[in-house]
């Protein structure tokens, strides 16, 4: 029996599939329930497009609605596994980190935390002659950074395992009180994010976002480092969005969700 073909005559998606998937990118996971006038805005489709189409994915499973309000449809949980069985979180994790860079140009890089340090398990490296030193495998104290930041504010345990030690001077910014380590890790919680400057490696900086798993437990952080004189605070704040939006963008990817209390 013919089946529909899913493309037009010229090789491209068909346009409904695209207006499918413009309404399904408008939810994000800091924006998980949408009215039908805020998937219209996000579009820019008209309000009996965003009703029929709405009408429709609700009926499939691709939505659920309850009230005045639509989510993503939990059945598209079930469609994702798949899809991330058997795939290397990096796997994942490098494409976005070569976007980064690409926009960016600085070092873009994925740690994790390992045996009470943090590690470097990825990374897209700058085409600047001038550049930080980095490498996949590289290990660093828990305690200075922007990633150390981040590692620790969403993981409470390790957070009292380095707080109880020791912090070494590494620079002269480096944070060497534990009371004032904690305050910081408490607003690197509160921001979403961490920003540093010359607290690891003097002239350098750094701003890092979390990634979380699918039981909302942290998986690691995305950073962008690179010289401070490229990249002064006021260029890591431009950043920001675009930080936060790739480190949401891993967290689906994983199929994961932020944790119930940020």
């Amino acid at each position: 029996m013919a089946t529909a073909d899913p493309v037009g005559g010229n090789g491209q998606p068909l346009l409904v599939l695209g207006k499918i998937g413009e309404i399904l990118d408008a939810f994000s996971l800091d924006r998980p329930s949408l009215t039908l006038s805020e998937i219209r805005d996000a579009t820019g489709f008209p309000t009996s497009t965003v009703q029929r189409l709405v009408t429709n994915m609700v009926a499939l499973g691709f939505l659920d609605r309850q009230g005045d309000q639509v989510r993503v449809g939990v059945k598209m949980a079930y469609w994702a596994a798949p899809a991330v069985k058997g795939v290397d979180v990096l796997d994942l994790i490098v494409p976005l980190l070569r976007q980064l860079r690409d926009a960016t140009g600085e070092t873009a890089a994925f740690f994790r935390a390992e045996q009470g340090h943090r590690v470097c398990v990825a990374l897209a490296e700058t085409n600047h002659a001038l550049r930080r030193e980095m490498h996949v495998g590289k290990i660093m104290p828990l305690h200075a950074g922007s990633a150390s930041r981040v590692l620790l504010a969403w993981d409470d345990e390790l957070a009292k395992s380095v707080l109880a030690q020791p912090l070494g001077s590494i620079t002269d910014s480096t944070i060497t009180s534990a009371d004032e380590l904690a305050a910081v890790i408490k607003q690197t919680r509160a921001d979403g994010y961490a920003i540093t400057i010359g607290e690891r490696e003097q002239g350098a900086s750094g701003l890092s976002t979390p990634v979380f798993k699918a039981n909302g437990e942290l998986a690691g952080c995305l950073t962008i480092s690179g010289p401070t004189i490229r990249m002064p605070l006021a260029r890591c704040l431009d950043w920001l969005d675009l930080l936060v939006e790739s480190a949401e963008h891993a967290t689906r990817l994983l199929g994961g969700r932020f944790p119930t209390t940020m």
